[in-house]
């Protein structure tokens, strides 16, 4: 197989073996890989692979087809359209993948979309319900709403009933923005337009202090990006106190596969049916060959995108 290989610091794509499914894993024929900042970060050496995936294939979501079964794998059949979470590997024509770690693609989904579905809709998704308790009726604040997971995190709190504003750095972008159910505002001073019940932090610490300030008594804080200002800053815990807030973060990648699955498997209840029935979509950015890697991660890096960059094989 061809796949996409980091070699000091550098992209390269060339051939690899092909990879063998083991018990209870699917070998499944890449179709779209969507990229993803911990892409860039692994890229750079600053967030490797967990034990288990490809150390140097990066690509963390994918979607593709069943082209084999491993011993005892019986949630899917040859041919079945598959779309998963993975620590690595997906940037490739084959991956294998825990049947456990996969889902099934909605009808109403292209390739480039499904490839850009599985790691921000469950990121957002794990976040947004199943650790900040988002009720119909509340106020959701989604900073850096313009990528992947803000995208996904915008339409999920609308389709769950809830008020949505968003921040959005550039001027061009805040119209996709509005369309997929959010008020829009530029990032300095947000807090003016609070008080907000949980807040999707995708951007940093330098939105702490604030957060807090416009965060309404109860509320929630979920940190999932500190790639925009950084990951330190001063915490008021008198401030936490008086609003009884909660501050929770998480990644995806690094869990266990148990977590993941449970992850998943509330995604697949809850979230893909709502492609098939048109609330949802996926916004796609840009999309390249595989052979054009090193050009989408430069897309992906230069920033100013609404929604997903996909790598399409």
């Amino acid at each position: 197989m061809r796949a996409v290989t980091i070699q000091d610091g550098e992209l390269v794509v060339e051939e690899r073996p092909d990879p063998e499914p083991s018990r209870g894993e699917i070998l499944v024929r890449v179709k779209a890989a969507g990229l993803n900042g911990a892409d860039m970060l692994q890229l750079r050496g600053a967030y490797p692979a967990p034990p288990g995936s490809p150390p140097d294939i990066p690509g963390m979501e994918l979607a593709g087809e069943v082209a084999a079964l491993g011993p005892g794998a019986d949630r899917f059949e040859v041919g079945d359209r598959v779309m998963a979470v993975v620590g690595g590997g997906g940037q490739a024509e084959l991956a294998v993948v825990q049947e456990r770690a996969a889902m099934p693609v909605p009808e109403t989904l292209d390739w480039p979309a499904a490839g850009g579905v599985p790691e921000v809709f469950t990121t957002a998704h794990d976040a947004l319900f199943t650790q900040a308790d988002l009720r119909p009726g509340e106020h959701l604040l989604v900073h850096g709403a313009a990528g992947g997971v803000g995208t996904a995190g915008v339409q999920l709190g609308r389709a769950a009933g809830a008020r949505v504003t968003a921040t959005v750095r550039r001027e061009e972008l805040r119209q996709g923005v509005e369309q997929l159910g959010a008020s829009v505002i530029e990032p300095d001073g947000f807090g003016e337009h609070g008080p907000f019940d949980v807040v999707l932090e995708l951007v940093g610490a330098g939105n702490l202090h604030e957060n807090l300030k416009a965060l309404a008594t109860g509320g929630r804080i979920a940190v999932i990006g500190i790639g925009g200002s950084g990951a330190t800053a001063e915490l008021n815990l008198g401030l936490v106190m008086a609003k009884r807030a909660r501050i929770h973060g998480s990644t995806l990648r690094a869990r266990p596969l148990e977590e993941k699955a449970i992850a998943m498997r509330r995604v697949e209840r809850e979230v893909l049916p709502q492609f098939d029935a048109g609330l949802l979509t996926v916004p796609v950015a840009a999309s390249f060959a595989l052979d054009e890697v090193e050009r989408a991660y430069e897309r992906f890096q230069a920033g100013g995108k609404l929604g997903k960059i996909v790598l399409v094989l």
